[in-house]
């Protein structure tokens, strides 16, 4: 799993037990799903369409650094399915997981809309791929 992005839990990320708000984390989690979803797909019309059980596992503290890891699980005709951890930077210990989030790809009407991709493509192939182009 490789881990894109870093979060630093601050005061207004808190709840009245003094941790992180398990809201905030989902809201970083969706985001995240979606910013992954849109680079893979190719197009900013994406949506959350499904999460599973959701697992709380430990309980983040103001000034804790999160890491949010996502993995492709599988493509489908018009969605993405990935597979969500996050973990605390520096102790490495696991905050949450998501075994499946489902991710759609949306056509100019808002209808979901085949993509046809396979497989995870990266930023500096893409380039690259343009680049022979010319």
């Amino acid at each position: 799993m490789k881990f894109h992005t870093r979060k630093w839990v601050k005061p207004e990320d808190l709840n009245p037990n003094n941790s992180l708000f398990g809201g905030r984390l989902l809201q970083w989690i969706d985001e995240e799903a979606a910013l992954y979803a849109i680079i893979q797909l190719d197009n900013h019309k994406v949506v959350t369409k499904f999460m599973s059980e959701i697992n709380f596992i430990n309980s983040p503290k103001q000034g804790d650094i999160l890491e949010i890891g996502l993995e492709p699980v599988k493509f489908g005709k018009t969605s993405l399915t990935l597979r969500c951890e996050v973990r605390n930077m520096e102790t490495r210990q696991e905050i949450i997981a998501i075994n499946t989030i489902v991710m759609v790809n949306l056509g100019d009407h808002g209808h979901p809309k085949p993509h046809g991709k396979t497989e995870i493509e990266y930023i500096n192939d893409r380039l690259e791929q343009t680049r022979i182009k010319r």
